[in-house]
């Protein structure tokens, strides 16, 4: 199975897998490599597909099928035609990551090279070349808002603030499920959960590949459970008491006529002004990010849910935050591959990880309590 892999610069990760036939006559042994075809193809990674959940797995399963009969076409052919069966789904967007990326991930799984360096083995030497920073602009989506149009939206949405009681891993990823549902039904009130964990776990994104993020055996033995989440996204590493998690669930009008990208910071505009207050310096970073200048303090996912028996349908938008993270557990336990980090300036995951105790000081009781104050006090 050969595997490769591409960050697009600013945004996120794709893998692509590929299984090649092995069936080859004798004669032909010492050629294999440049008469070999594509038998399976497989696309992970930690990019977001925003749109219908049906469409988007039909989006990834065609673009899997058309690139296993793709070997030996340049760069730029297998782009547009990924481009081509996307556009096929007008409903979904591809966040984060570009038709390109996908691309040059797979002629990497064929021709064996990890290294950005390397050059396309069809000759045309996009591989080396294609750095474009990943901008997630869209057409007629120009003109962000205002911070006090992202505060006329929230106290619109008058979102009730619940502090929920302490869940399993797998009751967790059911409950996000299940209440952005009866938001899109318009069976609940838009609502903010804030979460608390019953036992450790790592959380791994909707198109991630687990045994190429995650440790099995060490998680195990050290007493993680591991579950996929609705979202996209990379792998959030818990354990009860030193993370903040937080969800919010809100008709999809929360969020009409602005980009995806800038959904982001709408969503989270309660947050940064929480954080703000508690004084860290935050900002955002890249698509989903929220930083402070010392490193990564957490991360969002998005998923939008369809209108439902005559309901508004819903946005479900959740955050994990890191509060005392053991950060050599987590290495232990989270797979972090070289090209993830490859335009990231430092060298381990780890240290991208800044957790909110040691900027605060505070203990997490007081932080999620100044949290949830500052959550019912945007509404007013």
């Amino acid at each position: 199975m050969g595997r490769g892999l591409y960050k697009q610069p600013g945004g996120k990760l794709v893998g692509v897998s590929v299984r090649l036939s092995d069936d080859i006559p004798a004669y032909f042994r010492e050629c294999a490599s440049s008469i070999q075809s594509v038998e399976q193809c497989r696309i992970d990674g930690d990019f977001f597909l925003d749109g219908d959940d049906k469409d988007s797995r039909r989006l990834l399963q065609d673009w899997e099928n058309l690139l296993q009969s793709q070997r030996g076409a340049p760069t730029r052919d297998i782009t547009r035609r990924l481009q081509a069966i996307t556009a096929n789904y007008p409903n979904v967007r591809l966040v984060g990551m570009t038709a390109e990326g996908i691309a040059i991930a797979f002629l990497r799984a064929i021709t064996g090279s990890e290294s950005r360096n390397a050059e396309d083995a069809t000759g045309n030497g996009n591989i080396a070349r294609s750095t474009k920073q990943y901008s997630g602009e869209q057409p007629g989506m120009h003109n962000a808002l205002t911070q006090e149009e992202y505060l006329e939206r929230w106290r619109d949405l008058k979102p009730t603030v619940i502090h929920d009681k302490p869940r399993d891993p797998n009751e967790q990823m059911e409950t996000d499920i299940a209440w952005a549902r009866e938001v899109a039904a318009g069976k609940r009130e838009p609502t903010l959960r804030i979460w608390e964990w019953a036992a450790p776990a790592v959380v791994i994104g909707k198109f991630q590949s687990l045994e190429d993020e995650v440790n099995t055996a060490v998680a195990q033995k050290e007493g993680f459970t591991v579950v996929r989440r609705c979202t996209g996204g990379g792998a959030m590493f818990i354990e009860p008491g030193n993370t903040i998690t937080y969800s919010l669930y809100a008709p999809f009008d929360f969020t009409q006529g602005i980009s995806v990208e800038e959904s982001y910071r709408l969503c989270d505009f309660w947050l940064v002004r929480a954080l703000k207050e508690l004084g860290l310096d935050v900002r955002f970073a890249g698509l989903n990010d929220i930083a402070t200048q010392y490193g990564k303090l957490g991360g969002a996912a998005q998923r939008r849910f369809t209108p439902v028996e005559g309901g508004p349908g819903a946005i479900l938008h959740h955050v994990t935050l890191a509060y005392d993270i053991d950060a050599e557990k987590m290495g232990r336990v989270l797979n972090t591959s070289r090209e993830k980090m490859s335009d990231k300036a430092v060298k381990s995951a780890v240290k991208r990880v800044d957790p909110m105790r040691s900027q605060t000081g505070m203990s997490r009781e007081d932080v999620v309590e100044r949290l949830l104050d500052a959550a019912r006090r945007v509404t007013m």
